[in-house]
């Protein structure tokens, strides 16, 4: 599928996948830490953690002499997650909280002070609400995503100009 949403999700759509990913950010890194922050099933586990580095977004690297204690780090690609991860935490905080706040901050680390919230930039660096952005086919559309905005952009200008 060309859609980058859809391929995202085929490498980190499911509910453990991006715990396992979230944890790795946590600093996890050998599969009993994974087991034991998660209490995921071992089998569960190694399925995920094989996919997630045939997906690039972790590297396996051998421990010990013999190769059978294994560590598990993020990837450059892996990294490029914690946008995403942020975001998701910040909405969950927003819209499904716990009922006694959020159980996770994230501050940096060199001054302990929270982040602030996502936003969506312009490349410019406005500050961008959602109805002030629009999708439009990008190099890789193929025919069908090129109509599909073409239509989008269509009922755009429909409810722009009252008609709908």
């Amino acid at each position: 599928m060309s859609c980058s949403i859809a391929r995202t999700l085929e490498l980190v759509g499911d509910w453990w996948t991006f715990l396992i990913v979230r944890e790795a950010f946590f600093g996890s890194r050998k599969f009993g830490e994974f087991e034991k922050a998660l209490g995921i099933a071992p089998n569960v586990l190694t399925q995920r953690l094989g996919k997630l580095v045939e997906g690039g977004i972790l590297v396996v690297e051998a421990t010990s002499a013999s190769g059978k204690a294994l560590s598990y780090r993020l990837s450059a690609k892996g990294r490029d997650l914690f946008p995403v991860l942020v975001a998701m935490l910040q909405w969950g905080d927003k819209h499904a909280s716990a009922p006694k706040g959020p159980p996770v901050r994230i501050v940096a680390r060199r001054t302990g002070e929270e982040i602030a919230p996502m936003v969506l930039r312009s490349a410019n660096g406005e500050v961008l609400d959602v109805s002030e952005v629009m999708p439009v086919a990008g190099p890789g559309a193929g025919q069908a995503v090129r109509q599909r905005m073409a239509e989008i952009a269509e009922m755009a200008e429909v409810r722009r100009a009252g008609k709908g």
